[in-house]
């Protein structure tokens, strides 16, 4: 029962969000998208980014959109859908780092919309507004706007066809599934049909809670399916045409690989079983660390809301519950949870779910106890994103590092000024700022620093600023620097080190130098060697991140002219 002084209190509440929204929403969320856009000025990080960003340069430069090649071999791992719109970006804005984020990047802000949209219609504006501020804000999804992988493409897809379905199950229009069983194709087109699955999970908890049975044989639900199977055809054919017509074809160490098998079940089912050609060692607990703090400042948010949900477990249901979003996070939680193949960023996708309970929870929070450990965690982290700023701007060794302290002193105490005190609003607004001002530091002065040690990326720019277009070669048993292939406009090879053995002529390589130092002992001429510094920048390390150190943790590739073996 909800007592005169909650529903006051709840009133309260709202009433300062709607006059907080009012006044500051338009200027938050175009700071947010800014500082999300600011991702785009980077260049592509190894190693998927490059991966990928390769695989569609591929595919305009051979005009063939149907098989995925990496460095001329056959490539079974994610399918076509984001390849393709990276093609055609890659077409409009020519082939370079802007071109391979601007379409995930809209998606991700077509994520945006939809969330409004969906929120609206849920619950009001403010609560819409609310969650598209959560969304914008969260750490993990400013990183992936940076290091742009399939996540961004179906962060905006997922909540698109979520909304569409929606609309056609409370609106009764059947003109809604078009939309939403294309942009669900999309979805799976991208990463696979484990997003279907996750998908109807939360509208089947809806159906079977509210005891709408009805909806189980309803035929625009088959309409649904059926839209769905003709949307992803596209992708079927591609898979049948590149592998199931060429059995013979040599695929992760096996003949007769079927794609279309692989598409359906390895892909993704294979990889949550472990039963698919790759496998990984998961830990039930992983993506319960990751959410604390891949969802900064928010973090807290999401703990007391399900501690919340917890208490009020066994209170019965109104009719407008919300099952769909819960169900969908949970659903995608607990099967990314169990599985055995596990990265950070598989959570993104279910973010826009999440932003969208917590935007109602806290619109609606009328809890004292829960205001204070709000209150405690909120400024603690406040203080701890620019503490981590300026300790890691001395620890990094960044250059006028007084000035950029004290300009991080100064951001922190304007911000406070302008969101004084524990007024839940106020904390939420110090907290926005908090992420987009750390984040906007990472971008603009610490990432910069680190691409200078994507040593693929900075050889092509070398060989590209000096007019140098002789075809370059890189060794098939080495680990391949796709930064290197993608960012070089000269045509890259793969080379076996047994080749050289009966070189007749120069040739310019891309190697580590400790492949150079080798050849060299071996007696082959090495000449016109330029060094590169190189670290794997994805998987920052305290040795590398302290300036002290950093050479230690450093290796070196090179750009080397190898001539015939002396005999």
């Amino acid at each position: 029962m909800i007592t005169m002084n909650s529903a006051y209190a709840t009133a309260n509440l709202y009433a300062d969000w709607k006059f907080w929204l009012d006044k500051w929403f338009y200027w938050l969320l175009l700071v947010g998208i800014c500082v999300n856009a600011s991702g785009l000025l980077l260049p592509v990080m190894e190693p998927d980014g490059p991966l990928y960003a390769t695989i569609s340069k591929t595919m305009v430069l051979s005009g063939d959109y149907i098989n995925l090649k990496v460095q001329g071999k056959d490539w079974l791992d994610k399918p076509h859908f984001p390849f393709w719109i990276t093609a055609l970006s890659f077409r409009l804005f020519g082939m370079n780092g802007f071109a391979y984020k601007f379409p995930a990047f809209l998606f991700w802000l077509s994520g945006a919309y939809f969330i409004f949209a969906w929120t609206k219609k849920l619950y009001n504006v403010q609560s819409a507004r609310l969650s598209v501020l959560i969304y914008v804000a969260v750490e993990h999804l400013i990183i992936s706007n940076n290091d742009v992988r399939a996540e961004p493409y179906l962060t905006g897809l997922i909540v698109a066809a979520a909304y569409y379905y929606y609309r056609t199950y409370k609106e009764n229009k059947w003109i809604f599934i078009i939309p939403a069983s294309l942009f669900l194709a999309a979805a799976v087109m991208t990463k696979g049909v484990f997003i279907a699955a996750i998908v109807a999970s939360g509208f089947i908890a809806e159906w079977v809670c509210k005891k709408k049975w009805s909806e189980f044989y309803n035929p625009r639900w088959w309409l649904a399916v059926f839209l769905l199977i003709l949307f992803i055809t596209p992708e079927l054919i591609c898979l049948y045409i590149q592998f199931d017509q060429h059995p013979e074809k040599l695929i992760y160490g096996h003949t007769h690989v079927s794609g279309i098998r692989f598409f359906f079940w390895d892909s993704q089912f294979g990889r949550f079983l472990n039963t698919g050609p790759i496998k990984g060692e998961g830990d039930v607990l992983f993506y319960t660390h990751t959410l604390i703090w891949s969802f900064l400042p928010w973090s807290v948010f999401v703990i007391l809301m399900i501690v919340a949900r917890i208490k009020n477990f066994s209170r019965p249901a109104d009719s407008n519950s919300d099952y769909i979003c819960p169900v969908i996070f949970a659903t995608g939680f607990i099967m990314f949870s169990l599985s055995k193949f596990q990265l950070p960023h598989y959570l993104n996708i279910l973010y826009p779910f999440l932003s969208i309970m917590v935007s109602q929870f806290l619109m609606n929070m009328d809890n004292g106890v829960y205001h204070k450990v709000i209150s405690y965690v909120q400024n603690f982290i406040y203080f701890l994103f620019f503490s981590f700023a300026m300790v890691l701007a001395v620890v990094f060794g960044l250059h006028y590092l007084f000035l950029i302290c004290l300009l991080l002193a100064a951001l922190a105490f304007m911000i406070y000024r302008f969101f004084p005190g524990n007024q839940l609003v106020n904390i939420f607004g110090r907290s926005f700022f908090a992420v987009l001002a750390v984040s906007l530091f990472l971008n603009f002065l610490v990432f910069p620093e680190i691409f200078n040690y994507q040593s693929g990326m900075k050889a092509a720019s070398f060989l590209k600023k000096n007019n140098q277009t002789e075809p370059v070669y890189t060794f098939s048993e080495l680990i391949p620097e796709f930064a290197f292939e993608f960012y070089s406009v000269q045509p890259v090879y793969l080379l076996k080190q047994s080749q050289l053995y009966t070189l007749k002529e120069n040739i310019r390589v891309f190697a580590p130098k400790i492949k150079i130092d080798s050849l060299r002992n071996e007696g082959f001429v090495i000449q016109d060697t330029l060094t590169f510094p190189h670290f794997h920048i994805s998987k920052l390390n305290g040795t590398f991140i302290d300036s002290h150190t950093r050479a230690q943790a450093v290796d070196s590739s090179m750009l080397a002219t190898i001539l015939p073996r002396r005999i």
